[in-house]
């Protein structure tokens, strides 16, 4: 029986993809490279991405009149987990985050002359982008409140604002930001998103955070930022003047499928890591550690719940590709919390069963345990998520929670 959601392409593809990975990028994960500056390994994986051009790989979340191979997003997303079996994997085949929205942003919303300049280069792997949102002086789940401004003068607009998790300034060559530009507007139609080059005057990458210990440069880093009376042409700006949220929340609707997709291929790495130890560990009694309970009872529900987060995100992107995001928001906000708390939960797990090795940088754990503890909060903190969900599931019922009032009959009784 096909696995389901499985396709002509899919079928072709992902046995590619796989050896690839693992021929190519899984001998790379050395401490080295891993715990280090991701700048120490970049110019190999440039040389692996030639590769990927080569066999014909390049671009595979574009359309074909992109030059892609038109994949669906379902589609998409079984590959992106495929590629997760690497930390490299997303980086080698130019699909990684925040590139890969900043693209889809690209060239669905912004002027030709932008495209031409920013997004060919971006697509071919030339430069990286990076997206500069969150503030540290306001609650990050709540995008429409934000400092940063953009003041129109002439021609120019003028951007003055403090970011900071702007991911992956470090090195890249442009920024989409977003920017008070009708402050009198209501709440969703103030801020715009305007595309800013690093190199213009004013543009101030002030550090690069460290992340429980990691302050990783290169693709993997998240800056703070200040923009300090940055000039860019007026027609800098992305899409319409007033419609940055609406743009953030269609941009964030696929790039969670692309998260949650990739945390599932983490989760499956760390199992088969776990799996592996429980298989050929000895203890001191002369049993396995595979045959202990508490180890067998984390095999057990790792499996089953990474095959439910799965059936999950792929129900899920296939509905977006039938019905558009705004159509499944609750099945988005619905994946986001559930698979980042089942990867979360593995990651744990697989370190709790190699015990002090599990703590170490010889192995990808720690690595995971600290890039992906994150995954809770960015995109939207987990209880954000469930409140959303469960406001709307309670509209169906007749409770407007906002307004702490009934305004329908209840569609069912208990």
């Amino acid at each position: 029986m096909e696995p389901l959601f499985t396709t002509a392409r899919t079928k072709e593809l992902i046995p590619r993809i796989r050896e690839f990975v693992l021929d190519e990028l899984v001998p790379l994960e050395t401490p080295e490279y891993l715990t280090g500056n991701f700048s120490k390994v970049a110019a190999i994986l440039d040389q692996k991405r030639e590769l990927v051009r080569r066999a014909g790989l390049w671009g595979l979340q574009h359309s074909k009149n992109e030059d892609g191979l038109g994949l669906t997003l379902a589609e998409f997303g079984q590959i992106s987990e495929v590629l997760a079996w690497s930390p490299f994997g997303h980086y080698a085949f130019n699909c990684q985050a925040p590139d890969i929205g900043n693209m889809e942003l690209l060239h669905k919303h912004a002027s030709g002359s932008l495209n031409q300049q920013y997004l060919e280069p971006l697509k071919a792997g030339h430069i990286r982008s990076c997206f500069s949102m969150t503030e540290p002086e306001f609650a990050g789940s709540n995008p429409t409140r934000i400092g940063t401004t953009a003041v129109r003068e002439g021609d120019e607009w003028v951007i003055n604002g403090h970011k900071w998790f702007t991911s992956s300034a470090d090195g890249a060559a442009f920024a989409v930001v977003m920017a008070v530009t009708n402050p009198d507007a209501a709440p969703h139609r103030r801020a715009s998103m305007i595309l800013v080059p690093t190199d213009t005057p004013g543009f101030q990458r002030v550090r690069n955070i460290s992340i429980m210990g990691d302050g990783s440069d290169h693709w993997g880093s998240h800056a703070e930022v200040r923009y300090t009376n940055v000039r860019v042409p007026v027609s800098n700006l992305i899409g319409e003047e007033g419609l940055g949220f609406v743009l953030a929340q269609e941009r964030l609707g696929p790039g969670r499928i692309h998260h949650c997709m990739r945390w599932i291929g983490i989760s499956e790495r760390c199992f088969d890591l776990m799996c592996y130890r429980a298989a050929t560990r000895e203890m001191e009694d002369g049993v396995m550690l595979g045959e202990k309970q508490f180890v067998q009872g984390w095999i057990a529900e790792s499996r089953a719940q990474i095959d439910a987060a799965r059936l999950m995100v792929l129900r899920t992107a296939q509905n977006i590709d039938q019905f558009g995001a705004a159509a499944v928001r609750n099945q988005i906000s619905a994946i986001k919390f559930f698979v980042a708390d089942i990867m979360l939960k593995v990651v744990d797990w697989a370190i709790q069963t190699y015990g002090a090795m599990g703590i170490t940088d010889d192995l990808l754990l720690a690595w995971y345990y600290r890039h992906e503890r994150g995954a809770r909060i960015y995109d939207g903190a987990d209880e954000v998520h469930k409140t959303a969900l469960a406001r709307n599931i309670l509209k169906g019922y007749g409770l407007d929670v906002n307004k702490n009032k009934s305004v329908n009959k209840p569609i069912a009784q208990a």
